[in-house]
């Protein structure tokens, strides 16, 4: 009697969660299992600085870099720091090993005679790419490798001259308008001021960001120019100098791999704690653009002193690394 009353109990439930559906899970869906502690997700996002020679001051950027990320508790930072000269020691032996990180802030610039990648070099970065790496190009890491055309490609828009590619700009209607190679002028910006950040959409890193909020010392690049292929462009800003709106964020699909690219983060030589990269809203980007990268969750939350539209929000002096 006991067995027989179990039996019917047992069909009785079968029966009830047979009729239960999941809301968004269709008939005969196995629902996932949530991942186990210690899996990948949990871990820290392992990133590669990649430092050497820039016109900027490459040693503060990348320890002001640091000096945000570690902190955090949500990466493991690296840095790797290239001869600045092919003739410097150490030169033929400087081969970082890009399959190590899930993410490569590049932020090397050859302008004013700083030298290009080795060869090799730049073969394992494109594999590193194509193969599924992110990649954050940091400021004036955008200017860097004209003559390279795969860094061109990855970049898809960058500090050029007007031969060298499409330009993008964004009309008062918030459309994409691309601009002929030849027409116009090199790239350039109009000094570094107070800019208002609009966001062209719901972006996994933008989600909860207010539509336009406002930074300090940006400069905002006019007719940035490539190949403009595979390319999405996150947010705008104003320029004065000829009045028009021009690209701020953008990412390029490379392969299976991510690559963003932005104008923030200027630190010129002498800049020893710069407003732009103190700003709250800058500093919150930096973070949910390298989970993003690294395709992880975007779980840096919007944090209340964020800036607004009409408002800046500057943090306190950044703790350097020793």
């Amino acid at each position: 009697m006991k067995l027989r009353l179990a039996v019917t109990f047992l069909g009785i439930v079968l029966g009830l969660c047979h009729l239960v559906r999941v809301p968004g899970v269709a008939d005969g869906a196995t629902l996932p299992s949530s991942p186990p502690a210690g899996t990948q997700n949990d871990s820290k996002i392992k990133v590669l600085i990649v430092d050497g020679f820039s016109n900027h001051d490459w040693k503060m950027t990348t320890a002001l870099l640091r000096g945000i990320l570690e902190p955090s508790g949500l990466f493991e930072v690296s840095v790797s720091t290239s001869p600045p000269t092919v003739a410097s020691p150490g030169w033929d032996q400087w081969r970082p090993k890009f399959s190590d990180y899930d993410v490569v802030i590049q932020t090397c610039n050859d302008i004013g005679g700083g030298p290009s990648w080795p060869r090799s070099v730049q073969v394992a970065f494109e594999k590193y790419v194509k193969q599924g790496g992110g990649v954050l190009v940091f400021h004036s890491g955008n200017n860097a490798f004209p003559k390279w055309p795969a860094y061109n490609r990855m970049i898809g828009i960058g500090w050029r001259d007007p031969q060298q590619g499409t330009a993008l700009t964004i009309d008062n209607q918030e459309r994409i308008v691309r601009i002929p190679p030849g027409q116009g002028q090199s790239t350039g910006h109009d000094g570094r001021g107070e800019v208002v950040v609009h966001l062209l959409d719901d972006h996994p890193i933008h989600q909860g960001m207010p539509r336009a909020w406002k930074t300090p010392t940006l400069e905002v690049y006019y007719y940035v120019r490539g190949p403009a292929k595979k390319i999405h462009i996150l947010s705008y800003g104003y320029d004065q100098h000829t009045k028009m709106n021009w690209p701020l964020e953008w990412t390029v699909n490379f392969g299976k791999g991510r690559v963003y690219s932005s104008t923030f983060g200027h630190v010129w030589k002498g800049d020893v704690q710069p407003q732009s990269l103190r700003c709250a809203g800058e500093q919150t980007l930096l973070l949910r653009t390298l989970q993003w990268l690294a395709k992880r969750p975007v779980t840096v939350s919007i944090p209340p002193d964020f800036p607004t539209e009409t408002a800046i929000s500057i943090r306190p002096e950044i703790t350097l690394p020793n």
